[in-house]
């Protein structure tokens, strides 16, 4: 198997790219000074935007680091159900006195813009979430000497990664926190996501292409399970999440460890797309109701979260986090990727046999 990416970093620790504000480039830089793969998350950004934390961050950091793209989402919302929603939110606007957003803000993220400032000012790393990109892309990204990667949900999906041409496979498991990269918004199938050690397993079986792992990954131990299954390296989001360089909200990383916050669920309630998060008011109310509908319900709830998120209000918050959210860390990012690593040295010592006996 390929060592080019896990030659890129001393560490076979990636720092998950968490969109909307949390992946800023304090914490990517933290991440690659200590050894890992530090990510920026380009999704919701400008083009523009994204060049300037690409600037600043190659001002932190000589060290290789990543960026995440959305790819763009096909037309098939229904907007009638769209209409209904928002009907059925016009408490919270109320509430929350703001009004609703349009949902008809945009569908491409700004794909060929972002694309476009990626091949003219090449980065070591470019990872894709919502789907496959073309082959010409890929292409085009190898030509500049930008490694790539796809998510993937299911061995299926790997599969058609590696026909495109990518470098290697992300296999995002079950518990994952935030999005679900899944090719195709099935709803259908809603809930059936297999956890990362059987799907880490399943994609070793199917690709030969290098495996990340993702889902759930807060302990150096369980990045020696995921190394054991088959995985070249493991990405941690909700982990870095709770750092003090992360870039999310002081009530978001607080909410990783209160007590109040028991658990996480899939929903669709802020964004229209599966995506994990701590159950809180919003999500119980609002998420049995919200269509599949993305990013149109993404547009349309965001000025609600960012009034949420304003007054300090956690029950009307977006508040992302994997199955493993209790186990956070209040550490800066660079000593938590030296925690990791030792934890790991740890873990495989054990698995090796070769402890004290």
């Amino acid at each position: 198997m390929s060592s080019a990416l896990t030659d890129l970093f001393p560490h076979p620790i990636v720092q998950a790219p968490m969109a909307g504000g949390v992946s800023v480039p304090t914490l990517a830089a933290a991440v690659c000074e200590a050894g890992g793969l530090g990510f920026l998350a380009a999704g919701y950004k400008t083009a523009d935007g994204l060049y300037q934390e690409i600037k600043q961050l190659r001002s932190l950091t000589a060290r290789p680091f990543g960026v995440n793209l959305f790819l763009p989402q096909p037309e098939y919302a229904d907007q009638a159900a769209v209409d209904v929603y928002a009907h059925q939110l016009s408490g919270e606007a109320a509430w929350y006195e703001t009004e609703l957003g349009d949902p008809e803000s945009g569908r491409d993220d700004g794909y060929e813009a972002k694309l476009a400032v990626l091949l003219d000012n090449p980065v070591p790393v470019v990872s894709f979430h919502f789907g496959t990109p073309s082959r010409e892309v890929l292409d085009s990204l190898r030509r500049v000497g930008t490694f790539t990667l796809v998510t993937a949900t299911t061995a299926e999906e790997a599969l058609a990664v590696e026909w495109a041409g990518a470098d290697a496979v992300i296999a995002q498991g079950a518990e994952a926190g935030g999005h679900q990269g899944t090719h195709r918004d099935i709803p259908e199938i809603d809930g059936s996501a297999l956890g990362l050690l059987s799907l880490v397993s399943q994609i070793r079986e199917t690709v030969r292409i290098p495996i990340v792992a993702a889902g759930g990954i807060m302990r150096g131990g369980q990045i020696a399970a995921v190394l054991a299954a088959g995985a070249s390296a493991a990405q941690l989001g909700t982990a870095f999440l709770a750092t003090p360089e992360s870039g999310a909200h002081a009530v978001h990383k607080q909410a990783l460890t209160n007590p109040l916050f028991v658990r996480t669920e899939l929903t669709r309630a802020f964004s229209g797309r599966p995506a994990r998060g701590l159950v809180n008011r919003f999500l119980r109310e609002h998420g049995p109701y919200a269509p599949p509908a993305y990013p149109e319900v993404h547009h349309l709830t965001a000025p609600l979260r960012k009034a949420a998120a304003r007054a300090g209000d956690a029950q009307g918050m977006a508040l992302w986090a994997g199955q493993g959210h209790r186990m956070a860390r209040d550490l800066p990012a660079g000593q938590l990727v030296e925690v990791l690593a030792a934890e790991l040295a740890t873990a495989r010592t054990a698995l090796s046999g070769e402890g004290p006996r």
